[in-house]
């Protein structure tokens, strides 16, 4: 769980801020709504099957893309 130490010269905006940057590294938005409703296997499994082929296509771009300079 992400918590800041307020400083005595930092205003209350500083520190809000700061505490979002700090929520944002940590995923902590993200994985709330990630959770917020149940997702069965099946649509896990779906949804790593469409970010492995996402994920393999932009390889073989980028790797098209550089042999294309050589």
């Amino acid at each position: 769980m992400p918590g800041i130490k307020v400083k005595e010269s930092e205003s209350f905006d500083e520190a809000y801020r700061r505490f979002k940057k700090q929520c944002d590294r940590n995923l902590i938005v993200t994985e709330t709504r990630a959770r917020r409703f149940f997702e069965p296997m099946t649509e896990i499994r779906k949804k790593q099957k469409i970010n492995a082929r996402k994920k393999m296509l932009k390889r073989l771009y980028m790797l098209r893309r550089y042999e294309s300079r050589l």
